[in-house]
């Protein structure tokens, strides 16, 4: 039979006592958050600075009953109550010193949210109440929810999917599901829809090994979201580090918590596909904003204990994340609420890794981002969180905070130099070809001179954060204007280019011109040494009309499209033919830096050259032309080796990879004797889907005509 949850029932039955008369016995400083073990809970919750702590328990019908707890040990407040059973709905009340001047905030007027909630319920809903005053908070405040331990994972095992074989998909899990016409209507915009056999088919068909998740970790919309009638979509707003987000639950349940268990079957859904789930996770703020937000769970409980304040003015936050408030990891209690969930996420949850939003935030010391800083110590030599894939956001808003290659081993980083420089390539060209070069071999420059290898760059072009691929090639300017803030929000460097319209056109020359630069995109992303990531819906066509901050866009602009269309069948082909040929070709995804090397066989061939337009290698004047735009890349294989479809050792192919972003055509003479006799054209972006079931062959020597705007892959034969 399944623990009620009716506070009063249980309570009346079980102990005979009435819930307003209930007693905390002294239970555990030591297992932070709501702990059921089969006969009641303890409830433990850290406060150094508060004088009094109370559990405030709410009953079906939302009456509230708040037990003392009065042991405090290790600045810890925590009781045992008998009883009290998974569905629980609570929160916390804390008494104590109000002096925001000395960075002091408690108020027992303010209902609070357990840091450690494993399910949360509810949401913040803006109200005065909810600020620095004596109106009591609790109708407008989410509750803490007791949670049942336990799931059925079977034989889940994790995929552990080796850097160089990942491919990434950045996903949002409403978005993603929300109108896949494969989903049952009931399911979509959940973990259960991810989990639904319609949409692993999909990310299998495509190829990809990794799906990243927009932040799920419980959060809220901000004040000024809720003023005028919107919400925060992306969710980097976050509320609960061990909660998984609830609306994207199909219910809570009588029990309360399902979020916990219909997450746990998602993940275990992916995992039996080969599908491993990386979250995206917010750790360097939260949803309490600035000294002026609302007060509902961290400010109430320790306001200096958890945020960096400014020692000039203990009332106000150092901010270097734009969001307000920034978390102190240099402070223990903070530090190991942050391992303490990562660890969470991996031993409870299985998930597979983990995408830091704004790591060197979390990097700080006192001012200028440390890589020996304590956050990095206590990763690297936790044996869970180590063993799985981390990824660092190498930015914050705040001076010194771009630290794209500074991040140590151990750590892959979003490329932001790679996504600035290709995007630049294929848009105006400026800058030449000499910085592509280290993009297109997995950023040597800057990965390679502290025992880090090319899958330390994770290689993007488009994040959820700005234009989607489509967008890029039709949109020169942002158009915000449906956020709200007079356009002002989201970035002015796109580094895009419409093709003489702004925005969707009928002119089929300029669609046509469009979806060759796309294609041109996605091949240079795919074909890349480093890990690549998607975006969800780039493989598609997917536009968010020029919308490059899409955050608080819960509808048709952030959604995938499903709609099957020629860019969505064009690309999704394109997609699926170049992560097999990534997958079949180890020479496409380098486990090490080339080396420009004579290869084995003693032809004098390199195992990486650079050629321009005339078959030559280039030479140092076209290394330094920021005009060029045309490049070959020659990658040779011969010194790879893999095993086939039967086991037997294969050795791998070479490639030449032709890469032309100039408007007009260009002649090219592909090299001869000794880097091929012939070649074999397996990708041509001129033609529909990259055309790779028409293969036709090219003479070395032989002069071609590369099209405006064009990517070819040629595969070598020696003979």
């Amino acid at each position: 039979m399944e623990p009620s949850n009716d506070l009063s029932q249980v309570l009346g039955r079980r102990l005979g006592t009435p819930a307003s008369a209930l007693v905390a016995w002294p239970g555990n400083a030591l297992k932070l958050g709501a702990s059921w073990d089969g006969e009641g809970t303890n409830f433990a919750v850290y406060s150094p600075t508060a004088t009094r702590a109370e559990v405030c328990l709410f009953d079906a019908a939302g009456a509230e009953h708040a037990v003392e707890l009065a042991e405090h040990h290790f600045h810890i407040w925590h009781g045992y109550i008998p009883g009290v059973n998974p569905g629980q709905r609570y929160g916390y009340r804390l008494s104590g010193p109000d002096d925001p001047s000395q960075g002091l905030r408690h108020n027992s007027a303010k209902l609070l949210i357990d840091p450690y909630a494993r399910a949360i319920d509810g949401d913040f809903v803006d109200n005065p109440a909810c600020y620095d005053n004596d109106l009591d908070s609790a109708p407008y405040v989410p509750r803490s929810v007791v949670v049942l331990d336990g799931f059925p994972w079977g034989h889940d095992h994790r995929p552990a999917t080796p850097w160089d074989d990942t491919i990434i998909y950045e996903l949002h899990v409403k978005g993603f599901t929300a109108q896949h016409p494969g989903i049952p209507q009931e399911l979509r915009g959940t973990y259960a829809g991810l989990a639904h056999p319609a949409a692993i088919s999909y990310l299998k068909d495509l190829g990809i090994t990794a799906v990243e998740l927009l932040p799920i970790h419980q959060f809220v919309s901000e004040p000024s979201l809720q003023r005028r009638g919107a919400k925060n979509y992306w969710g980097y707003n976050s509320i609960g580090f061990f909660a998984p987000h609830a609306a994207y639950a199909t219910h809570t349940g009588r029990l309360g918590g399902n979020q916990v268990r219909e997450f746990k079957a998602m993940v275990r859904a992916l995992h039996a596909a080969g599908i491993e789930i990386i979250l995206d996770v917010v750790y360097n703020h939260t949803g309490e904003l600035g000294p002026d937000g609302p007060i509902l769970a961290f400010r109430g409980l320790d306001n200096p204990g958890y945020y960096r304040l400014d020692p000039n003015d203990r009332s106000r936050y150092v901010d270097y994340t734009g969001c307000g408030n920034t978390l102190d990891v240099r402070i223990p209690s903070v530090l190991q609420l942050v391992m303490d969930s990562l660890r969470y996420w991996v031993t409870e949850m299985h998930v597979d890794g983990f995408r830091f939003d704004l790591a060197s935030a979390l990097a700080r010391s006192l001012h200028d981002v440390d890589k020996l800083s304590s956050f990095f110590d206590t990763i690297h030599q936790d044996p869970v969180i180590s063993q799985v894939k981390l990824i660092a956001e190498p930015w914050d808003i705040g001076d010194g905070g771009y630290q794209v290659g500074e991040f140590p081993p151990l750590w892959t980083e979003w490329n932001g130099k790679y996504r600035d420089t290709v995007r630049e390539f294929w848009s105006s060209g400026n800058g030449g070809v000499r910085d592509l070069a280290y993009r297109l071999t997995g950023s040597s420059d800057l990965y390679g001179d502290d025992g880090r290898l090319p899958f330390a760059s994770i290689n993007f072009v488009t994040a959820h954060d700005g234009f989607t691929l489509r967008d890029l090639a039709s949109y020169e300017r942002k158009h915000n204007e449906a956020n709200g803030e007079n356009n002002r929000d989201g970035t002015d460097d796109n580094r895009s280019i419409n093709f003489g319209v702004e925005g969707e056109t009928d002119d089929p020359a300029i669609n046509s011109m469009r979806l060759r630069q796309v294609r041109g995109l996605l091949s240079t992303l795919l074909l890349s040494t480093g890990v690549p990531m998607l975006v969800a819906g780039d493989e598609r066509g997917r536009t968010q009309r020029g919308n490059n901050n899409a955050y608080c866009q819960d509808n048709e602009i952030s959604w995938v499209d499903w709609t099957q269309d020629e860019w969505a069948e064009d690309l999704q082909e394109l997609t699926r033919r170049l992560i097999a040929r990534r997958k079949a070709s180890p020479v496409l995804r380098q486990r090490v830096f080339f080396e420009g090397r004579p290869v084995e066989g003693g032809d004098g061939c390199k195992d990486l050259a650079w050629f321009g337009q005339s078959g030559r290698e280039l030479d140092d004047s076209q290394w330094f032309d920021p005009k060029l735009r045309t490049i070959g890349m020659y990658l040779d294989g011969r010194g790879l080796r893999h095993r086939g479809p039967r086991g037997e050792v294969v050795v791998d192919e070479s490639y030449l990879l032709l890469l032309h972003s100039g408007d007009d055509g260009v002649d090219f003479n592909v090299p001869g004797a000794p880097w091929a006799a012939t070649y074999e054209v397996v990708l041509d972006t001129t033609e529909l889907g990259g055309n790779e079931g028409s293969s036709s062959f090219l003479e070395g020597g032989e002069t071609i005509t590369l099209a405006a705007r064009s990517v070819m892959l040629l595969r070598v034969h020696r003979s």
